[in-house]
């Protein structure tokens, strides 16, 4: 098992929206997300979700994590899954900063290049697994609704034949501060502003489920 000091999950999570800066441009973006993953549900009763970014190792691994407990904290029926354009690996430092506020690492599948790793919920059976993947991955069940976090990913993917529905929710990448003073405050940072736009997203989707 892979892990370090944590902090509670669940007060990280409200936390990072009680104290989430949003503009109300993209306040507005994330009420189009909550809406179209809404009446996917009505219709389905299950959506998939699919952070993609570049290389599929920071910001859309965050995307997917924080939307795997989501799911779990608001009962919903939903799948979070993450890809990239290229495959290079589930970067060390956003393992780090997940397990630093509770996440649950096991290491499942050992390469120096891309490890696959277990990622559980404290206390909880579910579990999804964590590795860098290309989108179109067999493990990521289509049709899914396809959200790219980097100006990268929205370029070079201009056709997701599999996704339902496609949105550009951009994050600023926390690589610039690999190897800094600041890396592991940057990379916290980056984990509470996406943890607290996923709380949006899924919050306004259980209201207008109700």
């Amino acid at each position: 098992m892979l892990s370090t000091t944590t902090i509670s999950l669940e007060n990280f999570f409200q936390n990072a929206f009680k104290k989430a800066i949003i503009s109300d441009d993209r306040k507005s973006l994330l009420r189009t997300i909550s809406k179209a993953i809404a009446e996917e549900y009505k219709l389905k009763n299950v959506v998939n979700l699919n952070f993609i970014c570049t290389h599929n190792s920071r910001r859309s691994q965050l995307g997917q994590v924080w939307s795997f407990y989501a799911a779990h904290y608001f009962n919903l029926n939903i799948n979070a899954f993450s890809g990239g354009t290229e495959v290079t690996a589930f970067y060390r430092n956003t393992v780090k900063t997940l397990q630093k506020v509770g996440f649950e690492f096991q290491l499942v599948d050992f390469s120096h290049q891309n490890p696959t790793y277990q990622i559980s919920i404290k206390n909880t059976k579910k579990a999804i697994l964590g590795f860098s993947k290309l989108y179109s991955n067999p493990i990521n069940v289509a049709p899914f609704m396809a959200i790219t976090t980097c100006t990268n990913a929205d370029i070079n993917c201009p056709f997701i034949p599999t996704a339902s529905y496609r949105f550009h929710l951009p994050f600023v990448d926390p690589k610039h501060a690999d190897k800094s003073e600041k890396q592991e405050e940057i990379y916290l940072q980056t984990s509470e502003q996406i943890a607290g736009e996923i709380y949006f997203i899924f919050n306004d989707v259980k209201k207008l489920l109700q």
